[in-house]
Parts: structure tokens; sequence; C-alpha cells
């Protein structure tokens, strides 16, 4: 034999260096013998031809599983060109994926079940591969029993590292090994029982006389998977009579038999040796169980003889199960049959399929896509291997699985279900580089929740998509752990408390749960895949951005600019008020308004660029309102980082159009739409709110104050509680980086406490103003305009050091002021500026509430007093209210305590000395009453109407000119909306708003149905003495309650009363301020003026002939609008007044229809105007046409006594007379009703708008008669 080469020398040396760290000795009769080398170049020689593969080196397990990183695959007998038409027909499957590269290395190890001589070792059923240096999992197409224990060489394999490398991978084994070392022979002759003989013992009954072993062959009819359960491993085999259909069933369940599972083979035959009969406990079923020294040999028509059952087996008793009753199984495994439900019950067909895996759709849920069109779901059995080999590439076959079409409506694939009695077989490998994605060991969430509620598919199928859109959508915040925390453990996470309501409320409890032995075992299959309706899913929750799109197309679904506007109103306004009117709308879109109902999940943000609270997930962000139902205002700063849950919503969808409409008529044409926006945001109640996940692990146990405001009663009587400790108010607000940068003031003096400490200081908000631009002139800082807001507040106490562990107390700043006195607590107000990040406090900080600042990492208590100077602009300094200006730092946090009104028992004293700090809070009726004095109004109330029109001509420009630089409003900075408040739902007494288009982008909430509290609005008096408020710099809003949920759409005013009252004409006078709409009974007495007009829609001049009249400069417009008035007068018996009326008014007071209407208005056109004048209607400023003949029919028809009749007419006061009656003594006054002629005193006319005009009947004017004097006498 030639002498080896200097390469093969080196190869062998590194392989002897292998053998003796790798491969154990055997024992020898003295002493070990040396590792087994020989045997395996033996076997290499052998493979290679006769040559040693020195291209290869030699691996151990733990070298494989610490070096390798990447899948990889080993052929060492194999071509390249081989090696190249594998991967070729490997990448045929998937043509997107990557083959396995190639790794040129020889895996030489024993194959093994786990077992462990030196201690108890729970056997799973796993094969594993091991040596000296470790043990890895391992899984083979085909596997003999002597393989156990045997050193074998590995020709060709696969390497597959876990998907998070954290842990060890595992190998697959592409071909038989090699053995090392010659196997053993099995006997020769064995005497069997076949299974027609063998089946009447599981049917017996007789006392046994003696115990006994049998041995049964037969043809394997089926295999059940590896089940654990109560710690124990087993499964259950069924044996079938080669010439008849006669089976019975083994139960396999000795540890060193686990191995069988890999063996075993349908369709081929079986001998097992030591059977004994076995039933269980309650059910009495019975079955033939292996035993220790049981053995599983091949079946060989050669090696067997049959041997009939002796005596002793005909009166033997069976044994009792080592396993508990179904009941108890029941406890771990926890599974149920799915319940009938109403509607289309379907059943499943038991089918054989086979298949290649394309895509591992989830592999903790056990749903895999085969053939990209069918989706195999193994939930229903248990991960014993942990789904090795089940990567994209492999192929499969199943066998007596589940086909179930469409089980989930949002569901897109058909479903195969293995159930325990299905069996899933693997065929072959994946060629392809695809990673492997081990299921979850324990506290696996889906398959919990699945056994726990005994879900059927389709229940399932929507548990799965609910958990993964949960997870992808949170898990970047909180970390997928802590998410899908079961309640196995101490505290339930995140994901179990949002699924496990849903799951309630649509599963109903059950009383029969699994049978697992009944369905394994009874001859008539049932199992919960056997019956199913499909699901409409009961609920959603998508994430942000899906609700973004969602909502956004809801509103927009069968929209018309004609919805906005009723025709009558529509067909008289010109084109610059059409399009205004139609610039700004909105809808409301609550849980039920999707299908199907919507959950809102999100974590609570609070955004310092738009300085409003916001849902946010990894999606997207949904800007926020949150009100409690007792109309405090929301100041839970410890929600912040939050998840929280809402069911109960309000969804706004903003709606902002920009059109070129040049008519009422062209309102269906929606190519005049130039532009279409949308804002979305989402108001909700604190009370209806379930925290899911508590900011830095949890809400911490509520203030030891028991009256403390931060305690908010729930509906159930529940609590929720805010942090108390500095600690917990370093939370993640908007950017997650922490600032390095620190006052300087806290850099000097800090050692060990500078990580630890804190400095606070407790103060109350008398006044909060408002968002907008403003130039503070900061020291060091440019003289730009920042968007700021500002607060004045009052400081209790003097600061204070804190430890991050210590709790604040129960506010002893507060006693400690009421000691200075009075006095003492005026000199120390200051006002706060907010600006850049410290923007994000403004939606918690409110009137009248105890607040605290905590500067973290600091420990000078003079911090504030350093940062503190003199205000400017100027004027600031002789005020002595506001002394020092202090801005608010970026680092700093502000903690909400209490309200002032829920001070203690002996805080009494404090609370009186700072009544007087409020801000006056006045009612509407004082504002609009004509002794109020004030320029400065706060007041709240409910929002009647809210409308758009244009800016106020007698607006301040200087206060709007940097707000309309500001960036984010949808709206045009000419337009201000005006806001028509009432005290309450139905009340007469309402007041005006102005609000400027810039000021817009930061309110949100103010929708008609709204209960609003506004603070500094400037009260006006118009110049025809009606009073108004408009929002001004130093104004703020909150809002106070949401609207009902019925008020949807606001296509109509809403909140105005449905029926004013009836009321007499004597009876306005004393309610001149606070009756602004009410309804008479009346007699028309005549017609004063009439005038008929087209005008042109752009430029309001006359319209006449189908073009505009205007010449200097002439206009374009080709559109008129026509317009009708009229005034006219009125009595009732009680007194008279003048009505005006306007455009179908007009036609409702000459009793004309529709069309006698719409051929007068023709009529007019060609005119361009027509105008008339009667009886008392001198000087008015009407001038009558010359006489054709529309203006005689007109005059005629004013003139007639047809005219002349009794309406109801419903009205509000005109308060825009050229001349304000003032009241006057009443006078006598004639009236006449037939030929009967009475005598009333009345005062002087007053001046009426007439809103809607009715005809009565005679029935009806009888009882509205009798039902008006009723109604006047009870008032007396």
């Amino acid at each position: 034999m030639a002498e080896p080469s200097a390469a093969e020398q080196r190869w062998l040396q590194a392989a002897g260096d292998f053998a003796r760290r790798a491969l154990p000795a055997r024992e020898g009769p003295g002493r070990p013998e040396p590792p087994p080398l020989d045997a395996v170049l033996r076997c290499l020689r052998s493979a290679g031809g006769g040559d040693l593969p020195l291209g290869y080196s030699f691996i151990s397990i733990a070298d494989l599983q610490r070096q390798q990183c990447m899948p990889c695959c080993s052929h060492l007998t194999w071509s390249t060109n081989e090696f190249k038409e594998w991967t070729h027909q490997g990448q045929g499957v998937l043509p997107m994926q990557s083959a396995l590269p190639r790794a040129y290395l020889i895996l030489v190890g024993y194959l093994t079940d786990g077992r462990q001589e030196d201690k108890e070792k729970l056997v799973d059923g796993c094969l594993y591969l091991k040596d000296n240096t470790g043990i890895i999992p391992c899984e083979l197409l085909h596997f003999e029993l002597e393989w156990l224990e045997s050193l074998f060489l590995f020709p060709s394999w696969s390497y597959i590292p876990q998907t998070d490398q954290s842990a060890a991978g595992y190998v697959e084994i592409l071909v038989d090994p090699v053995p090392v070392n010659l196997p053993e022979e099995v006997p020769d002759s064995i005497p069997v029982t076949y299974p027609a003989s063998a089946e009447p013992l599981l049917t017996s009954r007789i006392p046994c006389k003696k115990k006994s072993k049998l041995t049964v062959a037969g043809e394997l009819a089926r295999l059940g998977p590896l089940l654990c359960i109560h710690q124990k491993t087993f499964f259950f085999l069924f044996l079938k009579c080669f010439t008849s259909t006669v089976w019975v069933p083994v139960l396999v369940q000795k540890p060193n038999q686990m191995a069988w599972h890999h063996v075993l083979h349908l369709g081929r035959g079986y001998t097992i040796t030591g059977l004994s009969v076995s039933s269980l406990k309650k059910s009495g079923q019975r079955m033939f169980v292996t035993g220790v020294s049981s053995c599983l040999l091949p079946y060989c028509a050669e090696q067997v003889r049959e041997q009939p059952l002796d005596s002793a087996w005909q009166g033997e008793s069976t044994q009792s199960s080592s396993f508990g009753t179904p009941e108890q199984l029941s406890n771990s495994l926890e599974l149920g049959v799915e319940d009938e439900r109403p509607g289309s019950i379907k059943e499943s067909k038991i089918i054989s399929y086979v298949g290649t895996v394309t895509k591992i759709l989830n592999v903790q849920a056990g749903l895999f896509l085969l053939d990209n069109k069918v989706c195999l779901c193994l939930a229903y059995q248990q991960f014993l291997n942990s789904a090795r080999g089940l990567r994209p590439g492999a192929c499969v076959e199943l066998i007596d699985v589940h086909l179930l079409q469409k089980p989930l409506v949002s569901f897109p694939f058909i479903v195969l279900g293995a159930c325990l009695s299905s069996t899933v077989v693997l065929k072959s490998f994946s060629r392809l580089s695809t990673p492997y994605q081990p299921p979850a060991s324990s506290g696996n969430l889906y398959l919990q929740l699945l056994f726990r509620y005994n879900l059927g598919m389709p229940l399932y199928l929507w548990l799965v998509s609910l958990l993964e859109t949960f997870e992808e959508r949170f898990s970047c915040f909180f970390g997928r752990r802590r998410l899908l925390l079961s309640s196995t453990h101490r505290n339930p996470g995140a994901a179990e408390k949002f699924l496990v309501p849903l799951l309630q409320a649509v599963v109903p409890d059950r009383e029969k749960a699994r049978d697992i032995y009944n369905e394994i075992l009874a001859k008539i299959h049932q199992c919960p895949l056997q019956k199913y309706l499909t699901l409409n899913p009961p609920c959603q929750a998508p994430s942000l951005s899906a609700v973004f799109r969602v909502a956004e197309q809801k509103s927009w679904e069968g929209f018309s600019p004609s919805q906005l506007l009723s025709p009558l109103e529509a067909q008289h306004m010109g084109t610059q008020e059409l399009n205004r009117r139609l610039s700004w709308s909105y809808c409301t879109l609550s849980a039920g308004s999707f299908q199907p109902r919507l959950i809102l999940l999100g974590v609570l943000r609070v955004s310092s660029r738009s300085s409003s609270l916001q849902l946010q997930d990894k999606s997207s962000t949904l800007p926020c309102v949150i009100s409690h139902k007792d109309g405090s205002p929301f100041a839970h700063t410890a929600l912040i980082g939050s998840l929280l849950q809402v069911e109960n919503y309000q969804l706004v969808v903003e709606r902002f159009l920009q059109t070129d409409f040049p008519s009422w008529k062209q309102l269906s044409n929606l190519e005049h739409v130039r532009e279409k926006k949308t804002s979305v945001y989402v108001q909700f109640y604190f009370e209806d709110v379930q925290v899911l996940h508590a900011a830095e692990g949890q809400i911490q146990k509520a203030l030891r104050r028991g009256n403390s405001s931060s305690l908010r009663k729930k509906d159930d009587d529940s609590l929720t509680s805010e942090v108390k400790t500095p600690e917990a108010k370093t939370m993640k607000l908007e950017d997650p980086k922490p600032d390095t940068h620190r006052d300087e003031n806290c850099q000097k003096g800090q050692s060990s406490t500078r990580t630890t400490s804190c400095v606070s200081h407790l103060f109350l908000v008398t006044q909060k103003e408002g968002l907008m631009l403003r130039n503070y002139q900061l020291p060091r800082e440019e003289q730009d305009l920042q968007r700021s807001f500002q607060a004045t507040v009052l400081w209790l106490g003097r600061p204070r050091l804190w430890s991050h562990h210590t709790e604040t107390g129960n506010l002893p700043e507060l006693e400690e002021s009421s000691c200075d006195g009075k006095e003492g607590m005026t000199r120390q107000e200051t006002l706060l500026l907010f600006m850049g990040k410290s923007l994000r406090w403004f939606p918690f900080l409110h009137l009248d509430g105890l607040y605290r600042f905590i500067v973290p990492h600091c420990s000078d208590l003079e911090v504030f007093d350093k940062l503190c100077f003199p205000p400017v602009p100027a004027k600031f300094l002789s005020g002595s209210s506001c002394p020092l200006c202090l801005p608010v730092q970026d680092t700093w946090h502000l903690q909400h305590e209490t309200w002032i009104s829920c001070l203690s028992e002996h805080q009494l004293a404090t609370r009186s000395m700072l009544r007087g700090m409020n801000q006056r809070i006045s009612s509407i009726p004082e504002v609009i009453s004509n002794s109020f004095t004030g320029s400065l109004v706060s007041f709240s109330g409910e929002i009647v109407e809210r409308t758009l029109c244009a800016s106020l001509k007698n607006g301040k420009p200087s206060v709007t000119l940097g707000l309309q630089k500001q960036k984010g409003s949808l709206l045009d900075s000419d337009h201000s909306v005006k806001l028509s408040v009432s005290v309450a739902p139905g009340s007469p007494v309402v007041v005006d708003i102005y609000i400027a288009a810039a000021y817009l982008q930061h309110l949100w909430g103010l929708l008609p149905g709204a209960k609003i509290f506004f603070q500094n609005l400037e009260r006006k008096i118009s110049r025809f003495h009606n009073v108004y408020c408009t929002y001004i710099a130093t104004s703020c809003v909150s809002i106070v309650s949401l609207p009902a949920s019925h008020l949807s759409f606001p296509s109509s005013p809403a909140g105005e009363a449905s029926s004013p009252s009836l009321v007499f004409l004597s009876n306005l006078q004393a309610h001149l301020q606070h009756l602004p709409q009410a309804r008479i009974l009346c007699h028309l007495s005549c017609v004063l003026t009439l005038s008929l007009q087209w005008v042109c829609s752009l430029c309001s001049s006359i319209f006449k002939e189908g073009r505009c009249t205007r010449h200097s400069p002439p206009c374009p417009s080709h559109t008129g609008v026509r317009q009708a008035s009229a005034r006219v007068l009125v009595e009732d018996g009680t007194g008279e007044a003048f009505v005006l009326c306007r455009n179908q008014q007009v036609a409702a007071m000459l009793g004309l229809s529709l069309v006698e209407w719409e051929a007068l208005q023709n009529c007019v056109q060609s005119r361009g105007r027509v105008s008339i004048q009667h009886g008392e209607a001198t000087g008015t400023g009407c001038v009558e046409e010359p006489e054709d003949f529309v203006a005689c029919y007109l005059r005629s028809l004013c003139r007639s006594p047809l005219i002349c009749r009794p309406i109801l007419m419903d009205f509000r006061l005109d308060r825009k007379p050229s001349k304000i009656l003032q009241p006057a003594p009443l006078q006598l006054r004639n009236f006449r009703c037939g030929e009967m002629e009475f005598v009333s005193q009345v005062g002087p006319r007053l001046s009426l708008l007439c809103l809607n005009v009715e005809e009565v009947e005679q029935g009806a004017l009888n009882y509205l008669n009798s039902e008006r004097i009723r109604r006047a006498f009870c008032h007396c």
C-alpha cells in the first residue's frame, strides 16, 4: 500500500483529533478501546470508491451549532452536476427562494431517542444525533429501530439553524445513514395472534384466571399523533387483519417505545409483542397496551406462525389503564367540540392530500400554506417535534384530514384540518435555504385559547387573525413576550386581556369537554372539525392606518354636495356663499357603523407638534379627544404610553371641499369639485376605556387620599388611578430617545444623587390660554414667532427633593401654603410659557387643576427660580398678577394630582384661600344680558349649530396675521366658523361665537351636540344690539361632554328645538333678550312690500334675460339666483308685528302653489326685478316698478281678501331694523274678526323674521286657540 501524501496525512491527523474529541470509546474487556476511527475511515473509503474525501472536514455537533449560522447542506458522494440538478429541482417549487448552499463537512454520530440513564427525562418521541460534544435534534424520512444507539456516517444532510439564532437548530437526514458497525440479527420465528382472533378480547368482560402477554400481527391501518398529557408521552396505532376489516387499537406508552412512531408506515405489516389488555376507568373503552418488554418487528409471513388463544386468555380481566379518564384529561388539554349554531351548518369531508409547503402562515398557530392554495392547520394536534421539517419547499402527505371550505368569510384559503385521527407524513425535505421557525414550547397563547374555549376552526382562524394583527401593531412598543404573556403566568398579557372578553361573548359555556380517547378509539369518528358554520367575524381590530382608510371611504360613500344644503335654501345662494357652505362638513361613525364592528386599539401618546392626544400603533397615529362622563376634564398624565382599548367611541371625519359650483343647479355635477381632503379623529369617554397594558408595567395603586379626584369612579364602581411617584412619570412620550441636554442649573453639585433624585413643585392653574404664534423674545433665543401657549399658575409650597422610590405623600405643600397665608400665595403667581416639546402638556393642563412639575436627574431646589425672567412685551411689567415668566423645559414632566374642588377636609382652609384666585365663570343668560359689563367671558354651553361663514369685517388683522402662515389648516384663512351655543338642549337662550379658521387646526370636537367650556372669549355687541363672542389669542376651549351618538350627520341644524313654544305677541315684550325662536297663531292683515328679483351669482347685480347687467367691469357670469322678500303685518288679538319673509316663505305667505311660484319666477327673470308697496309701507325704501302685467298681478294678489287668513308661523326676533324700538306704553287698538269688532291694549309693533309658515284648518285653529288660552291662564 502506497504511503499517504502529505495532504492525506494532515487530513488523517485532523480525523484522529476529531475522533478522540467527539466519538466515545467502546468498552473493552479490560480497558476502553480507542475511538472507532478505523471503522469510520472504512465507511468513508467505501462511499468514495476507495479514496478518502480530502476536500471534506469532520465537524462535531458542538462546532456545527456554534459556527454554522446559515442553513447549509453536505453531500459526501455527489458530484457538482448532481448537486446542481438537485438544487434546480428544489427551486422549481419556489423560484424566488435560493437553494441550500453546499458545505463540505463530514457528520458522524449516534442516533438516540433522548433517553438518559443517569436521570429521568421526559421522552418526547423525537430523534437526536449526538457525540461527545453535544446533542442536536434530527429528522429522518426512513428510520429503523436497530439504528438506535448506533454509530453512523451521514453522507447527505442539511443543517437548519433557528431564525433567532439564540438556540440551536436541527439536522435533516436526506438519505439513509451508513452504519459504522453491523446491526444484530432478529430471531427467525415468532408466534403471533391476528386482529380477527384478538378483537374478541376487547369485548370480553369475563374475569381472568391469570396474567398473560399476547403478540399481535397485522397491517398498520391508522397511526395517531404523539400526545403528551400529564407528563406522559404516548400514541395510538391500529392494526388491521390482512384478510378482513377487523382492527384493534394499541396504546404505545413506554418511553423506550416512542421511537416506534418514526418506524411505522401506513399499509405495512408489523408484529408487536408483549401486549396486554387495558381499559379506561370511566368509559370502559378497551385496548391493547404495550409493556416494558414489548417489541416492534416488521411482519414477515415466513418468520411468524399463528398461535391460538390459550384458556387463560378466554377469561382474563383487564387491568385499568394508567391514564386518566376523559374528564381528567380535559383539564390539561381542555379541548371541546364546536356547538352547532343557527344557519347553514356544513359537514367537513375527510380526504387525503399530498402537497408542498410554500409558506409558513403562522407557525405558532400551526398554519402552513400548501401549493399556494390550501391552508394546513395542525393546531388540533400537538407539536411534539416542534414542526421540524415543515419548511417552505418540503413535501407532506396528509391522511384522513378534514376539508373545510370557507370556514371564515375573510380567510382566503381552503383549510385542511388535522385532528387526532389524522396522519401527517413528511415525504421529502426542502432543498431551499428557508429558515426554521419553531413554535413556542410553552406559553403558546394561540393554542391555550383554542383549548380553553373549545374553539372550532372558524373561531380559531378569527382568533389567529386578531392575534396576528395585535402582535404586528404593538410588539414594537412593548415586545412580543410581554404582549403575548398568558395567564399561566402571574399576570396575563395585553393580548389575552383583549381577546378573552371577545371569546367569552361569542363562545357559550360548554359542559362537554373534548373526549380525546373517544375521538381516537370510536368506530364512528367524532371530532371538533366534523361540522362547522361559516363565520362572519363579530368584530375587528385593524391597524390605525386601515381605520383612516375605511373611515375616509365611508365618509365619501354616496356623498353628494346636495346633501349638505336643502334645495329651498341652496337655490337662493350666490356662488361665493354656496361654495363656502360646502367647504366644511363632517360625519361621525361609531363601532357599529363598520361591518364587522370595529374596536379601536392604540398606545396613548401626546404630540408636541399638534399638541393633541393620539392613539398610536406601528402603522399610524389617530388624534383623539377624551372626556369624563361627569364633565371633568381629562388630565390622566399617568396613562401616557399605555395600551388602550375602546369599543364605544365616535370616529369623526371632517370633510373639506374646494368647489367652484356656479349655482345650486350644478350640485349633482361633481366635476366642479376641485379637491377633497379629510381630517379624522376619534372622541370617547375615559370611562369606556380599558387599559390593556399600563405604562412602565402597571398603573400604580390609587393615591391614599380617598377623596382625590384622580380616582375616577367608573360605572362598575372600579377605580382608575394615576401614577403617583416621580419615577413612574419617566414615560415614553413623543420621542423615545432620551434628551441628553439638561439644564445648567441641574448640572452643578450632583454626584450620587444625580440619577436617583428629582425636584418637584406643586402648582394650581388659574388661567390657561390657547395655542397660537407668539413672540416671547426669550434670552438667547431668536426673535421669531413660535407656536406656544401660556398658563397662569399659583405655586403652592416650596420645591421639594424626592427620590425615585419615594411617594410624594398627601400633598404636604397645601398645609405649608395654608400656614403662609393668602398674601404669601399671591406673590407666588407665575406665567408658564410652553414651547417646543413642552407643548405636549397642552391637552392635560386645565383650570382649577393641581399639578406637579418634576425635574428628573436634578437636586437643585432653586431650578425654577433661576429660569424665571421678567415678561416681554413690556406691558406685562406693570401687571402685578403675573410678575415673572417661566419657560417650561422639554425634559420636565407634568403630573396631575387632583382638583381644587376635591381637596380633603384638613385642606379646606387652603381651598377657601384659593377660591378667590378662580377665574369668574358666567352663564350664557348673564353674558347676553344688557347689564353685563365684562369684556372677557368664560362660560359653558352646548353647540346647537355650526356654520362656516366669511370672516368678521371688524376682525383685527394683526391678531391673525401670523396664524395665517401656519401649515396644516385645511380651511381658507378668510373663513371663520360660527358656533351657536345654548345653555341646554332645547333652551331658547343662544349666543353666537365666531372663531377664525386659523385657530381651528388646534381645536377638536367642536360639533353640534357637544358641551364646551369656553374660556376668555371676547364679548362684543353689534350695531344691531346683538351680543356675540369671538375667539382671541387668550381664549381656550375644553370638551365637557361629547355629542349624543344619534347626531351623526349635520345636514340639518343639529340640536334645534323640534317644536317651538306657542306664544302671544303681547308676551314678547318681556322676553326680547331670551326668546330667539317661537311660534304664534296669527292673522295675516296685509302685505306691505314685495320684491322679486334675479341677481348674478358672482357679483349680486341684477340678472336679466340670461346675463348679468353689470357693465363696468363686465361680469362673465351666466348664472342667476332668484331672491324674494316681503314685509307683512300680522296680529293675534294681543298685538301687532311686522314680519320679514324671504324666498320660499314669500310663496307661503301669498298662498301660491309650487307650480304658480315657478311660473311667477320665470316671468320675473325676463324683467330682472319686480317690486310693489302697499298700505302703510311708506318710507321703506322699496321703489315700485312701472306698470306691467306681473306688477298688476302681484298688487291684485296682495290686496285680495284671500291673503288675509289665519296662519301658524315660526319666527325669531329681528334684531337688525334700522331703528330699535324702545319700550312704550300700551295703546288701544281696534281688531275686527268677521262682523265682530274688538278693542285691545297693545304695545308698539315688533319686528320678526319668519322661519316657517303653515296653513291652519278650522279644526286645528280651534284646538290651537284653546291650547294657547289654556297655557296663558296656567302662566297667570
